[in-house]
């Protein structure tokens, strides 16, 4: 079902004229009344019976005045059937047996600001439940650029592991047909295929970067991963995301990662691995930094001809010299004031 504009009448014009007319009802009632005590009984007796129909009835048309905020829509139905959107903010005046639709009216999702970091109720929680009571009861829908903030997954990556990751959603509704006739409630629905979404994408790549893994899809390995490449994986889950909520009429505008790490139980293994990973290529750095010293401190005594060391001592130096460029303690030399054979 698309969305179609609801041609409506100004609200002012009409709010004026029922007061009138409620006005006039009392009128009619005294005149009435005035003409049933001098004996005008007929004439009275209609008068007075039209004013007190309207009287108790001409509340209804005032059901029909609706008023329409800026990035506020109100979706209409009449005895059943759709018959349009009021989306431009004004007073406008329609059938007063149209119904509002939402059903998602009152729905609240983990939107940036509802629970503070103690998951305590705090100032902007109050704001967001008094708007979510006013919509429970007027049934509008906020066209607003909106933000979903879903509890953090845990997901395993392409490895296995498991991992912890949350994604914050910017969103906003472009088709209110769509939102509140396709699906039940059209939040609940974004909630859930976000979480679907974060799933299918995060299962594709591992957290670090490792060999032999293909998260393009192409029959290729690359160089992916969860942490090294977390704006393309946002856009990835954008896309799905996207793909999946359109028949909602809702529009994701952004996704962006806001917490990535591996779970508790792997995390301190994880670490020691990080660690052991960094200790290994220090050492190797070392190691090859040691070895070009040494290269070239013999290199430089065999051009200038300072002494000539037969094999043996050469080893003994390169040992000697290993031993105080690649230890890890302040080496204490023995100087030798003897020969050196």
């Amino acid at each position: 079902m698309q969305e179609k504009t609801l041609k409506a009448r100004p609200g002012m014009p009409m709010l004026i004229l029922f007061i009138f007319l409620y006005l006039a009802a009392i009128a009619l009632i005294t005149i009435g009344g005035i003409m049933l005590d001098r004996g005008v009984t007929a004439l009275g007796g209609v008068l007075l019976a039209a004013g007190i129909v309207w009287v108790v009835f001409g509340f209804i048309p005032f059901m029909g005045l609706k008023i329409i905020k800026p990035q506020e829509a109100l979706v209409l139905t009449l005895f059943g059937q759709y018959t349009g959107t009021l989306r431009e903010p004004g007073f406008y005046f329609v059938h007063p047996f149209s119904v509002a639709v939402n059903p998602a009216a009152g729905t609240r999702l983990g939107q940036s600001g509802d629970v503070d970091s103690d998951g305590k109720s705090s100032a902007n929680a109050s704001a967001a439940n008094q708007a979510a009571l006013e919509n429970r009861f007027t049934k509008k829908i906020s066209l607003k650029i909106m933000t979903l903030n879903n509890a953090k997954q845990k997901v395993n990556d392409v490895l296995g592991n498991p991992v912890e990751i949350g994604v914050a959603v910017v969103w906003r509704v472009v088709d209110t047909a769509k939102a509140v006739f396709n699906v039940d409630n059209f939040k609940e629905y974004l909630s859930l295929q976000c979480d679907s979404a974060v799933r299918d994408i995060v299962r594709i790549y591992p957290y670090d970067v490792a060999p032999g893994i293909d998260t393009t899809g192409d029959g290729q390995p690359d160089e992916g991963s969860l942490r090294g490449s977390s704006t393309i994986v946002a856009e990835r889950i954008r896309n799905l995301l996207q793909e999946r909520v359109s028949n909602a009429g809702l529009e994701i505008v952004d996704t962006r990662i806001t917490y990535l790490a591996y779970a508790p139980e792997i995390a301190a293994v994880m670490l020691q691995r990080q660690q052991a990973t960094a200790i290994v290529d220090a050492r190797k750095m070392i190691v090859d930094g040691a070895v070009s010293i040494v290269e070239m401190a013999l290199e430089k005594l065999s051009e200038n001809e300072v002494i000539e060391l037969d094999e043996e001592r050469k080893a003994a130096m390169v040992s000697n010299l290993l031993v105080v460029l690649c230890g890890n303690r302040d080496v204490s030399p023995v100087v030798n004031s003897g020969s050196l054979y």
